[in-house]
């Protein structure tokens, strides 16, 4: 059979890029369709693949500010030519589960989640630091684009949702139904420490939604370290509104990052996300995490024996949650056998099996 795999957009290294990757690892031969990436960004594993970009890969800035190119996609999909292929595999929380493919292609979606700031426009601009007349102007486009989205979700032959809650979101806004296989997690890139240091962890994106500024908030009233790795738009207000204790440290290599898991405290997990890889990779590295109780972290975390919870994003919980931690005897061991659960290798087994059985069943409807 021949595969090809497809991306939104390889611009930024996050946990739908990572599932990407692993995505090569399964079908190296297979090539990679996306709108548009970056040389200075993609992951280490996949420069050697066979990347085809749209016609934006070519506009000036692209790359930089690709959340303002938003009416530009749902146009720039439409030229890729799917027609050489048995299987397209799409790794989608955008655009790309809309592509068309030929009546005898198969077309199976791993949706990280339906557009969020689509489907939850609110919540994704609260605090986003855009004038109300730019608000205003962005829910109208939005409406329509909900509309194209729902629409174009019939393009999907089946989806695959990587969490419970993204589940419910396709069946709530597509009218589809989907089966949970849960993201990769490299396990084997990750080692427990007997030097535990004394301060908390951060390690994301910088974007409004995922409530960073909350964390910041609750290490600024109890004192202690945090550690914040990552980049983005959000960079600058929480700098602004951060004491001393409270450290920056950008976007760091992938060692860097394994070792301060491995000697952190615990990792913070402030907002809601689809799944969450990184609580997983904490838990690799032995370590626990406070998350907030809603989303992807739901399907993962096990109060007590691989975190703990806090019920609302207020700064009180979030610091009862810290103390929770300080206070609890944590067992390593424990932490790593349940991160293990969800390795690269059984998620690339259950993606196999499933993919054969579901295209099996296509070409018996044909």
């Amino acid at each position: 059979m021949k595969i090809a795999i497809a991306h939104d957009y390889l611009v930024q290294m996050g946990g739908a890029e990572r599932v990407v990757e692993v995505f090569h690892q399964m079908y190296p031969s297979a090539p990679i369709y996306t709108t548009m990436f970056s040389n200075n960004r993609l992951l280490d594993e996949l420069r050697d693949a066979d990347i085809r970009a749209s016609w934006m890969q070519k506009m000036p800035g692209g790359k930089s500010h690709f959340k303002e190119m938003l009416p530009l996609y749902p146009f720039a999909i439409k030229d890729f030519d799917f027609r050489e292929f048995d299987i397209v595999l799409s790794s989608s929380s955008a655009f790309m589960k809309s592509i068309q493919v030929p009546k005898n292609t198969f077309h199976l979606c791993y949706c990280h989640t339906p557009m969020r700031f689509a489907w939850d426009y609110d919540t994704y601009m609260e605090r986003q630091t855009k004038s109300s007349v730019m608000k205003r102007l962005l829910k109208i486009y939005i409406d329509q684009l909900k509309q194209w989205d729902q629409k174009t979700s019939a393009n999907v032959n089946q989806f695959i949702a990587n969490s419970s809650v993204v589940k419910s979101r396709i069946r709530n806004y597509y009218h589809r139904d989907s089966d949970v296989i849960f993201p990769p997690i490299n396990t084997t890139r990750f080692h427990s420490s007997t030097n535990i240091d004394n301060y908390y962890l951060i390690v994301s994106r910088l974007v409004s939604y995922k409530r960073i500024d909350l964390a910041v908030e609750a290490f600024n009233r109890n004192g202690l370290p945090l550690h914040i790795v990552g980049e983005g738009p959000d960079l600058m207000r929480l700098k602004a509104m951060a004491k001393g204790n409270v450290r920056f440290l950008g976007r760091l290599d992938d060692g860097s990052v394994t070792k301060m898991m491995a000697e952190c405290r615990a990792l913070i997990f402030p907002g809601e996300e689809d799944f969450g890889i990184t609580p997983l990779e904490a838990n690799a590295a032995g370590r626990p995490v406070v998350a907030y109780q809603a989303g992807g972290a739901l399907d993962t975390i096990v109060p007590h024996v691989n975190g703990v919870f806090f019920k609302r994003q207020e700064v009180e919980d979030l610091l009862l949650a810290i103390q929770e931690v300080e206070n609890h005897a944590w067992d390593v061991s424990r932490i790593i056998q349940h991160a293990q659960k969800f390795d690269e290798k059984t998620f690339m087994e259950k993606l196999k099996i499933y993919m054969a059985k579901a295209y099996q069943q296509f070409r018996e409807g044909n």
